[in-house]
């Protein structure tokens, strides 16, 4: 293991930022397995690039978050009274047992399969609504127009949040995603974090009183209800817990719808496909979500010294999982794993996370892009991505998706 370990052209292995990286981030990858597996990156961090290695480090209990002490290591004493990692330290996504047992707890049995199958209808809905709205224009982007109406649309519905509120949540910047890279974030970056932060506090804390008033079927009457109950929850982590689950509720499945729609473009053939065969949608969507997901990293710390894969990992050091990388991994899809197939057999594609991090809305995500998807294809038969060769990606690696997809037909 080096962390000198040079990439294609002389630069660094790992260096997710970088327009190249951006842009394709998988020969890289394929670099990091066959190279260097576990890589150290300049800030210290262990990096896993193998299937193996990655699963294990999210399951494994000698892995956890700790998020302050990790923060406190990356960026100093001070960073903890900035507002937006303040906030972040309250996640359940960065909390440890048994914090993270009970935030979780009470937002479970919003997520169970049963609630969300029932959900299908509405899901169609929204769908039809934004074709209805974009149909005879002959042209719309398939991001902003379609991709992002519909689990902005859910997660509002599932929030409580009252209609009249939910144009601004339309009309929101996606740029929060920064916040979870890798690369330290500059000190212009946290202040643009922190004065997002403040601006979902204040609205939340709205809503908050409008529900302590008006309780509603729904998450945040539930989780103020809880908070009421004083011991299952603080005011802190109720904000930050509803901002997480807003941001997390639909920045994945914009992400997915997009990047599966651009796949299916780039490869024709596989268009055709599953034009003439809905029903392996179902199994497409894992595949989407194996070939280009829409998480491409998850992190953990040792929380004892840990052999992974013979390297020492110290106590207390970052561990950084590619599930992008992982979901390719030759060792586990040894057929062309770099090639979209929607017919692929035994998909298990790792970008839910894993272990007890693994997402709670995974199963929404899902029937949200197989309905999406399945619907866009049936409508709009015609349809053609304008650009599919040069799209704009969005300047963020954790949360991998497009910027914008104009389409026409």
């Amino acid at each position: 293991m080096n962390e000198h370990v040079q990439g294609a052209g002389g630069g660094p292995l790992f260096n997710p930022l970088s327009p190249d990286f951006i842009r394709d981030p998988y020969p890289h990858y394929d670099r990091l397995r066959t190279l260097d597996p576990i890589h150290v990156t300049p800030f210290g961090q262990f990096v896993t690039s193998r299937h193996a290695d990655v699963s294990l480090v999210m399951r494994d209990k000698r892995f956890g978050k700790d998020f302050v002490e990790r923060t406190t290591r990356r960026y100093g004493p001070e960073i903890m009274k900035e507002p937006v990692f303040r906030s972040m330290s309250y996640w359940m996504l960065q909390a440890d047992p048994p914090d993270h047992t009970r935030l979780r707890g009470l937002v479970v049995k919003a997520f169970t399969a049963r609630r969300v199958e029932d959900m299908r209808p509405r899901i169609q809905e929204i769908v039809d609504q934004a074709i209805d709205a974009v149909i005879d224009r002959g042209h719309m982007d398939l991001i902003e127009d379609f991709a992002f109406r519909l689990p902005v649309t859910i997660i509002c519905d599932m929030l409580g949040i009252p209609e009249e509120h939910r144009e601004v949540f339309y009309k929101s910047s996606r740029d929060g995603g920064r916040l979870l890279d890798p690369v330290p974030l500059s000190a212009e970056e946290i202040k643009k974090g922190n004065a997002g932060n403040l601006m979902a506090q204040m609205y939340f804390q709205q809503l908050f009183e409008l529900r302590r008033r008006t309780p509603g079927d729904d998450l945040i009457t539930r989780l103020v209800q809880a908070e009421e109950d004083g011991n299952k929850l603080t005011n802190e982590e109720l904000t930050a817990n509803i901002i997480l689950l807003f941001g997390a509720g639909h920045e994945t499945t914009v992400n997915l719808i997009g990047n599966g729609l651009l796949a299916l473009h780039r490869n024709p053939d596989q268009l055709a496909l599953l034009k003439a065969r809905p029903e392996l949608m179902e199994g497409a969507i894992e595949e989407f979500l194996r070939y280009d997901s829409s998480v491409q990293m998850t992190g953990r710390v040792a929380l004892e010294d840990v052999d992974l894969g013979g390297v020492k990992i110290p106590k207390g050091e970052s561990v950084l999982c590619l599930l992008g990388s992982a979901n390719r991994d030759p060792a586990i899809y040894p057929d062309r794993p770099d090639r979209l197939d929607v017919t692929r057999a035994n998909v298990k594609p790792l970008s839910f996370g894993g272990g007890i991090h693994f997402c709670l809305g995974a199963q929404l995500a899902r029937i949200e892009a197989e309905i999406a998807i399945a619907t866009l294809l049936r409508r709009l038969p015609d349809l053609r991505i304008d650009d599919a060769e040069n799209p704009e990606w969005r300047p963020t690696f954790v949360l991998r998706g497009l910027k914008r997809l104009p389409a026409s037909w």
